[in-house]
């Protein structure tokens, strides 16, 4: 089976050799007290800094998903409310449950052909955390570097959060330019879900010692105070902290990665525009993601391509929110093989041209 669906999505070939390892050498029932823990911990914490470009001063943690991440990050960082910036169901999704947490929470909603308006937001000074999805997996855009630079230039006193769920380890993100990103590993680290990696800044936890909130099993406090020694608040998963340190290891520098994924986005958009009866959702070409391909066309020929790709074994990623039934959606994600996206070109070729 090719699967090209965005998340989850193809894991590393090399994981069913990390899982026979991790048998091995007792990952799999270590104590996470304990020092096998504690020293793959470090481990994994120092590729993420060095791999993913991360600035050495901010601080990483482990968490369940993205969607703990949002609640991590209302409870612990915020009294009153966020503001939050969003284009997609997942942007969306973020500000409706911080609005059930601080009801007073506000949302700008802008259309997914133009870049975030930076310009036109109205942010009150009271705002304590900003919040946007870098790569809006449900439609296919993202949020460039220069949008978020102008961001952080023009709001450079209010705390910044960034879901990058589906481009952090598939895109050399300029992490300086906010205070906290985070993401879910089943999408461009190719690894099994249930497993996020966020790294917060200084400032960030500058934030959360003085709020000193404590009343939840993820509060961000007690979270800082056990990795300043590797270690988590809870029985983390240890299995996939450990195929994360091996897929580290094993992986080039992220501005290889970047460029490769790059250059495999401008091929597949390039290559669908002969055909007409599927177009990219995303007509602007400078708010097109890099990672996630979204296809709109007929809602019938559309369910008519995934259960025709599928029965080629070929996944492909069905459409998402408001786009469900219109779209399919196409990984480009690290894991993938240039060849299997080639066999995708020729049943497209074969069925559609």
């Amino acid at each position: 089976m090719l699967n090209f669906y965005p998340g989850p999505s193809k894991v590393y070939p090399e994981v069913r050799t990390y899982l026979v390892d991790a048998y091995d050498e007792g990952i799999m029932n270590t104590p996470h007290r304990g020092e096998q823990f504690v020293q793959m911990s470090r481990a994994v914490v120092n590729s993420i800094k060095r791999k993913l470009n991360i600035p050495q001063d901010y601080y990483i943690f482990f968490a369940s998903s993205a969607t703990e991440c949002w609640e991590i990050l209302i409870q612990s960082l915020t009294r009153h409310k966020s503001y939050h910036i969003y284009n997609g169901s997942f942007g969306e999704k973020w500000f409706e449950y911080a609005k059930k947490l601080r009801p007073q929470a506000e949302g700008f909603q802008f259309d997914l052909n133009e870049p975030m308006p930076v310009s036109d937001l109205h942010i009150s000074p009271d705002t304590e955390l900003i919040c946007f999805t870098q790569n809006e997996t449900s439609n296919g855009t993202q949020v460039g570097p220069t949008t978020i630079l102008n961001l952080h230039n023009r709001f450079r006193d209010t705390l910044t959060a960034v879901d990058a769920t589906s481009s952090m380890a598939g895109l050399n993100l300029k992490l300086i330019k906010a205070d906290i990103w985070f993401a879910s590993v089943q999408k461009c680290f190719g690894l099994p879900p249930g497993l996020a990696v966020m790294a917060c800044s200084p400032r960030a936890i500058f934030r959360a010692k003085k709020m000193a909130e404590r009343s939840h099993y993820n509060s961000l406090v007690p979270m800082y105070e056990k990795m300043l020694n590797y270690q988590t608040t809870h029985t983390p998963n240890e299995l996939n902290i450990y195929l994360l340190k091996r897929m580290l290891e094993d992986r080039p520098f992220i501005k290889g990665i970047e460029q490769d994924l790059t250059d495999r986005a401008q091929d597949l958009y390039t290559f669908f525009e002969q055909f007409a009866d599927f177009r990219p959702l995303v007509e602007n070409e400078e708010v097109r993601s890099k990672t996630v391909i979204t296809l709109a066309g007929n809602e019938k020929l559309v369910e008519d391509a995934k259960k025709r790709a599928l029965h080629h074994n070929i996944r492909l990623g069905n459409g998402y929110g408001p786009w469900a039934r219109n779209t399919f959606r196409i990984a480009n994600f690290p894991a993938i093989l240039d060849e299997e996206y080639e066999e995708l070109k020729r049943f497209f070729l074969h069925y559609y041209a």
